[in-house]
């Protein structure tokens, strides 16, 4: 993607089932465990550059030792700051009782962040300042183990102030009004009344108060305690936490927005935001992963049983399709299947654009991370021209011309890496400020490679607020000098704001919203904003139940083609030589592209929340009033 956009977080769990013991046998180290995690954080690095955390539970030590250890980061390369951090304090530990190497019982008591229990945490700012503060996993301490609670997500949520307020109504002083602080407090205010009860029933059979505890712990009903704590959660999710005394979940979403993948055999249990990473750290099979189902939680208790509990009623499946065009991992094995029919199935309208001639017309792709949905465009184009060259051969029937045979055979697609990344030069921009004027040094550009009389098709990931596009790109693209400059994206447009973790909040940036504003304004009819407007705050004191999405109308009186032609003239500099044609893919494709993973909301305003609509008619205020300002 050329615009700069922040996204969804990544989670790692991991449960080890074995005494430390039986790793350090195994596999020649008790810190198993710890290496994994490593492994899994730097491998959904793509998730979380803001920041990263970790945190370990040392299961059955005795009172008066540490058993809970977490290190955080919002260092410029976090993960390695955590494990360096990490690392550094095994090294000394080691260093200092050489004697000790083997002594996996004396590692345990007298390490940090050695233990069976370990949650990760890969963050991406969307709401916030990137301090150390909002760096995940969170921690919410007590004396008693079984109150002390660590809470890791990939989520966003709609209806904070919902609640914060029922926080303070149950008697709570929340620090601060954040969705992460209020979830943990949500959790942790049924968690101390569970345990309460729980303490109180033991009490009454007649254990003592030291005796209570591992009973408190093999009855905590954790699923109870999620059920009562999500009652009220609007959003999208993947919810991790730790018990002190080592139980572990992680909840997924009733609409399954949020992705989550589990793992299990006889040594570990593991959890994560991405299946190719759980496949590639632990060499498992694909069909060995298992997805999370929405509404579902995956529990593993101190004891190592695990079970999945149903804590929310699912709802309609909506998966998040722009993270399957875009943040995920182009490796799983789904994700690169679908990428490639995203491609696939843009090239009758890339057809139309180059009038079928592919004698001059030059494919190539960028970013990167567009390569796969490329491979679909290019063997669907290969796959045209065999049935065009199929037809030509069998229409020269027994009169075959060498020449004119060989000038059939030779036609095929031209595909050239008309752009290629410097990537030292990309680790240097990370302000918004300034990505415009570096960008276009980002990419060294093919000199040669295009013809003054091709066209110049490029594929991207998607097309969000276009300015990348309009100010260093298609200028850098402009000096190969074709004769016309198709841009295709592999997403529709982007016309609605995410409020469930990706950070596209405020309308006036998608190049879409500007350009159904620019059509109005041609036709005379930009008084629909105040009838939007009007709509959208009559409803600000209804239930989330009652609210519709008003901002729709705006887009009503146009067809697709008609905004992505208002899109190309507005990206178009006014100095540039070349045609310049916006190419979107459609939401039926879409659809048929990611079968399983229909959440559309931010094209087609279709939200899976009620909150959904909540937010986008607050983001259409929030332009309407000139105010600069998230609208969850």
């Amino acid at each position: 993607m050329s615009d700069a956009i922040k996204h969804e977080c990544g989670i790692s769990l991991i449960r080890l089932l074995k005494p430390l013991e039986y790793y350090k046998e195994k596999y020649g180290t008790a810190f198993y465990g710890v290496n994994k995690m490593y492994l899994m954080m730097e491998k959904q690095h793509n998730r979380g550059q803001d920041g990263a955390g970790f945190a370990s539970i040392k299961m059955d030590v005795e009172p008066g030792q540490r058993y809970i250890s977490r290190v955080r980061s919002a260092q410029q390369m976090p993960i390695q700051d955590i494990f360096s951090q990490i690392n550094g304090r095994i090294n000394e530990a080691l260093t200092q009782n050489p004697d000790k190497n083997d002594d996996v019982a004396w590692q345990k008591n007298n390490i940090p962040y050695l233990g069976e229990l370990m949650l990760g945490h890969v963050r991406y700012g969307t709401f916030g300042k990137n301090s150390i503060e909002s760096v995940h996993p969170f921690l919410r301490q007590n004396n008693w183990m079984h109150r002390n609670l660590i809470v890791a997500g990939n989520f966003n949520m709609t209806n904070v102030n919902e609640l914060f307020d029922n926080l303070v109504r149950l008697g709570q002083h929340p620090k601060e009004k954040a969705d992460t602080i209020t979830v943990m407090e949500k959790i942790g205010h049924f968690l101390d009344d569970a345990v309460a009860k729980l303490y109180k029933q033991v009490k009454n059979e007649g254990y003592s108060k030291q005796e209570a505890s591992p009973l408190i712990a093999d009855r905590l009903n954790v699923a109870k305690i999620l059920r009562k704590a999500a009652k009220n959660w609007d959003g999208g999710y993947a919810m991790a936490g730790l018990l002190g005394h080592g139980d572990g979940f992680v909840l997924r979403d009733p609409s399954g927005i949020r992705p989550a993948y589990y793992y299990q055999d006889d040594e570990v249990v593991v959890v994560a935001s991405e299946r190719p990473v759980i496949q590639t750290v632990f060499n498992v099979d694909f069909e060995a992963i298992k997805e999370l189902d929405p509404g579902n939680a995956i529990i593993i208790k101190k004891s190592g049983q695990v079970s999945l509990k149903e804590v929310l009623t699912p709802r309609e499946r909506l998966a998040c399709s722009f993270e399957r065009i875009y943040f995920s991992r182009g490796s799983d094995k789904e994700i690169y299947a679908e990428r490639k029919a995203l491609g696939k199935l843009l090239l009758p309208q890339v057809l139309e654009e180059i009038n079928d001639d592919f004698k001059n017309t030059v494919f190539s792709y960028i970013p990167n991370t567009a390569e796969t949905s490329f491979f679909g465009l290019v063997r669907a184009a290969q796959k045209h021209l065999n049935a065009r060259k199929e037809r030509q051969i069998l229409e020269m029937g027994n009169e075959i011309d060498p020449q004119k045979l060989r000038e059939i055979l030779e036609l095929r697609p031209r595909i050239e890496k008309v752009a290629i990344k410097d990537a030292k030069l990309r680790t240097f921009i990370t302000q918004d400020s300034s990505r415009d004027d570096l960008v276009a040094h980002v990419y060294d550009i093919s000199y040669g490679s295009v013809r003054s009389t091709d066209n110049l098709v490029i594929i991207d990931d998607s097309i969000v607020r276009g300015t990348t596009l309009k100010k260093s790109i298609l200028r850098m693209l402009d000096r190969l000098s074709p004769k016309k400059i198709v841009v295709v994206s592999s997403a529709p447009q982007i016309r609605y704001p995410d409020c469930y973790g990706i950070d596209m909040a405020k309308l006036e940036d998608f190049i879409a919203f500007r350009a159904a504003l620019a059509l109005h304004e041609d036709r005379g009819t930009l008084s629909v904003i105040d009838s939007i407007y009007e709509k959208c705050k009559a409803q600000v004191d209804l239930g989330d139940e009652d609210v519709v999405n008003f901002v729709k109308e705006l887009y009503e009186p146009f067809s697709p083609e008609e905004i992505s032609g208002k899109i190309g003239e507005l990206l178009s500099p006014k100095d540039i030589k070349s045609e310049v044609s916006i190419v979107y893919q459609g939401i039926s494709n879409l659809h048929a592209a990611c079968p399983d993973n229909l959440g559309d909301w931010y094209f087609t305003g279709d939200y899976p929340t009620p909150g959904g609509n909540r937010v986008v008619n607050r983001a259409f205020m929030n332009f309407y009033e000139g105010k600069s300002e998230r609208a969850y």
